[in-house]
C-alpha cells in the first residue's frame, strides 16, 4: 500500500494544497507537524495527529516535531470562540517539557528530530520582523480566513492583534525549517488550514520555492459528536496523573462497535489485514468485543509502554469475569489504588464494617443483607456464607478486590502486608 492510499484508507486526509495526492509517493520530504504547549498534556485528539506523523515515517518521511514554546505565549485563535487565557513563559516552558516527554514515548524507537520555534523566535527583532515577513502578508487574505472573519463578523467576540499575528508566527516556522532542514511539508489538523498555507505563502514569496501541506481530518467522538480536545469537557489525557492507565484503557474498551474499527485505522499501527480481520470476527462475534479488547491494549501500549498495557489488560479481564484472579501480580492490583475505593484492612477485619466504610452498602444492616444473599464477591469467587472476617487467603500481593454484585468495587489493602 503506498503512502496516498493508506492515508486515504486510515481516514486521514482532510485538505491538501497538492493537485494530486499521489505525489506523496513520488518522493521521501523532509515534513513537520507542530503541537500546541497551552496545557501540561496532550490528548487523544493530539494522539491522532501523531498516529498522521507515524503514517509518513513508515513510508520513510523525514520528520521533525515541533514544540510551540512561542506560538502558546500567543495562543491559537483557530476554533476558538473567545481569546484563550494568556499563559505566563514558566506555564508554557512547563507544558513544552512535558510535551517532548509525551511525544518521545510516543515515537520511542524512532529517529526523529524535535525542535521548539521558541529557540528561532526568542530573540526576533520586531522592525526586521516586520519588515522581512510581514511584508509578504496579505491583510485583505487574513480576513478571509474562517476563524477571523468568524471572530469579527457579528456577534462575535471580537479577535486581538496578538491572536491576529499568531498565523506570522507559524508561518516564519515553516520558513525556518524550510532554511534549516530542507522541509517541503507541513501536515497540520484541519482546523490549521489557514495557518498552514501561511507557510506555503511566504516561501513561495520569501524564496521562491513551492512547499505544501497535508491536513487531518477532526477525529470526533461518536457516541456525544463532540471533538477529542483539550478544551472540551471530559478530555481523555496522556498524562497518567490526569487520566489513569487503567482509565485510558476502559476509555477504549468501552468504544461502540463501528467506532472501534475507525479507531484502529486512526490510533493503532495495525495493518489493513489484521484490522480487516478483527473486523470479521467483531461482525461474527460482537458480545466478546474483540476490535475494542485489541483497540485498547494497543493504544495503552504505544502511549504508556508495553508492561502497563499488559497489567491493565489483565485488570480488565479479572475485574469484568473474564480470566481469573490468579493472573494478577502484586503492582497490578497497587494500580488499582488510584482506581477505587481502597480501605485498609487487617487480618480477622470484618468484612460488614469494611462494606460499609467503602459504601458497598449503606448500613451494617444492608451489608449483613448482602452477604446472606452471597451478593459479595472476593477476588471474582462468591464469598461463604459464613465468612465474616477477612482471612489471608483472601488476599493477592496484600489486596482483595471486594464486589457486590456486577460492577460495584471497592480495594481492601492489607495493613502490613510484608509481615505476613
Amino acid at each position: 500500500m503506498t503512502l496516498s492510499e493508506e492515508l486515504q484508507w486510515r481516514g486521514f486526509l482532510n485538505q491538501t494544497t497538492f493537485d494530486d495526492i499521489k505525489k506523496l509517493d513520488q518522493e521521501k520530504r523532509t515534513f513537520y507537524m507542530g503541537f500546541d504547549a497551552s496545557a501540561d498534556s496532550q490528548t487523544v485528539g493530539n494522539l491522532a495527529a501523531m498516529m498522521f506523523i507515524w503514517t509518513f515515517i513508515r513510508h520513510g518521511y523525514d520528520p521533525i516535531i515541533l514544540t510551540g514554546g512561542s506560538t502558546s505565549l500567543v495562543g491559537d485563535p483557530g476554533g476558538k470562540n473567545e481569546e484563550r487565557l494568556l499563559q505566563s513563559e514558566e506555564t508554557i516552558a512547563h507544558n513544552t517539557d512535558c510535551a517532548r516527554k509525551q511525544l518521545e514515548k510516543v515515537f520511542s524507537g524512532q529517529q526523529f528530530r524535535m525542535v521548539n520555534n521558541l529557540d528561532w523566535t526568542r530573540d526576533v527583532k520586531l522592525l526586521p520582523f516586520l519588515r522581512d515577513i510581514g511584508k509578504n502578508f496579505s491583510i485583505t487574505n487574513m480576513l478571509q480566513r474562517d476563524f477571523v472573519s468568524e471572530r469579527i463578523g457579528e456577534g462575535g467576540s471580537g479577535l486581538s492583534f496578538a491572536e491576529f499575528s499568531y498565523t506570522l508566527l507559524q508561518g516564519y516556522d515553516y520558513l525556518h525549517l524550510f532554511d534549516e532542514f530542507g522541509c517541503t511539508l507541513q501536515l497540520g489538523g484541519s482546523d490549521q488550514w489557514g495557518n498552514c498555507l501561511s507557510g506555503v505563502e511566504l516561501v513561495r514569496k520569501a524564496r521562491g520555492q513551492e512547499v505544501n501541506v497535508v491536513t487531518l481530518n477532526l477525529i470526533i467522538d461518536k457516541s456525544t459528536g463532540r471533538k477529542f480536545g483539550k478544551s472540551e469537557g471530559g478530555a481523555v489525557w496522556l498524562d497518567e496523573t490526569k487520566t489513569t492507565v487503567f482509565q485510558f484503557y476502559q476509555f477504549w474498551l468501552n468504544t461502540g462497535d463501528v467506532d472501534a474499527i475507525d479507531y484502529l485505522k486512526t490510533f493503532t499501527l495495525l495493518e489493513k489485514a489484521e484490522i480487516e480481520e478483527l473486523t470479521e470476527e467483531t461482525q461474527t462475534n460482537a458480545a466478546s468485543r474483540p476490535a475494542q479488547k485489541r483497540l485498547a491494549f494497543e493504544v495503552t501500549k504505544i502511549v504508556h509502554g508495553q508492561e502497563r498495557a499488559g497489567s491493565v489488560k489483565r485488570l480488565s479481564e479479572a475485574l469484568f469475569g473474564t480470566e481469573g484472579y490468579d493472573t494478577l501480580n502484586t503492582e497490578d492490583l497497587t494500580q488499582l489504588e488510584s482506581e477505587l475505593i481502597t480501605e485498609q484492612v487487617v487480618i480477622g477485619g470484618g468484612i460488614v464494617d469494611f462494606l460499609v466504610k467503602t459504601k458497598l452498602a449503606d448500613s451494617k444492616t444492608i451489608a449483613r443483607r448482602f452477604l446472606n444473599d452471597s451478593a459479595i464477591y472476593i477476588n471474582g469467587s462468591q464469598m461463604p456464607l459464613d465468612q465474616l472476617e477477612f482471612t489471608k487467603h483472601d488476599f493477592i500481593g496484600g489486596h482483595s478486590v471486594v464486589r457486590r454484585g456486577k460492577n460495584t468495587i471497592a480495594l481492601a489493602k492489607l495493613h502490613s502486608y510484608e509481615n505476613i
